[in-house]
């Protein structure tokens, strides 16, 4: 009930924000639910959203909307998100967090619920004070709307002009992400023209394998090193083992021949 309230007040905020048609339709719609027209077919989730229409639309209904600008929707944790590179050619992402996942860039639309409280310290969204890594200042598209629309009042100078906008080739994927996923490298933020500019080239996956590497090599050697002090006295029967390994073989005795 509540999250229910919560989406109706979002709903409410952004309808009468003065905001373009298509921004609101794509914060609002419910992808990857089935499509009513499609109900009855396999694949029938909504994941593509027709800018032109300002609508969600499933792979069946692609035809009449072949001529139209069509925004790949994918699905991340349960929650919807889009390629990086798209969504430069529609506003202004600039400090919105971004993730690698599938070799491919995208941030989330809205903000997701947190399961517990936010920390007290640390980078956080400006907006629902979700834990971000350094400079970024917004979770979700959604958060870097709100926040300008609070300061601003307007969101104008911050949405471009995209007269042309297709589906990744080759053909249709059904968006969904695997959990490969790491967060954009450390430094690496977005300017206001869509650039990136890298004040640190390593990201989370490097240094993550770094880590790793570096904790499973202490692992083996502390390893090692409790084996080879235990060994010669642990274990039933390890005496006798030893004294197998030093004795010498005796002098071999021929049987007499007669």
């Amino acid at each position: 009930m509540e999250a229910q309230k919560e989406d109706n007040i979002h709903m409410n905020m952004l309808e009468y924000a003065n905001l373009p048609q298509w921004l609101v339709a794509l914060l609002t719609e419910k992808f990857f639910n089935a499509c009513i027209i499609h109900e009855d077919a396999k694949k029938n989730e909504k994941n593509v959203f027709c800018l032109d229409c300002c609508e969600g639309i499933c792979p069946h209904c692609l035809t009449p909307h072949r001529s139209h600008r069509l925004l790949q929707i994918r699905r991340y944790v349960y929650h919807d998100v889009i390629r990086v590179g798209d969504a430069d050619k529609l506003l202004d992402c600039a400090f919105v967090q971004s993730y690698t996942t599938n070799k491919a860039k995208v941030v989330f639309l809205n903000q997701r619920p947190q399961t517990r409280p936010g920390r007290g310290s640390g980078n956080s969204c400006i907006i629902c004070y979700r834990g971000l890594q350094e400079p970024f200042l917004f979770c979700s598209i959604s958060c870097k709307v709100q926040h300008i629309l609070n300061t601003e009042g307007k969101l104008t100078k911050y949405i471009y002009r995209c007269d042309y906008m297709t589906l990744p080739e080759p053909g249709l994927d059904d968006g969904q992400m695997t959990p490969d996923t790491v967060l954009e490298p450390v430094g690496s933020v977005r300017t206001e023209s869509g650039s990136s500019g890298s004040a640190g080239e390593v990201g989370c996956r490097t240094v993550g394998c770094t880590a790793t590497t570096e904790i499973v090599r202490k692992k083996r050697s502390t390893f090692n090193a409790f084996r080879s002090v235990f060994q010669p006295s642990c274990g039933p029967g390890s005496g006798m083992m030893v004294h197998m390994m030093n004795r010498r073989k005796g002098t071999p005795q021929r049987s007499p021949l007669y």
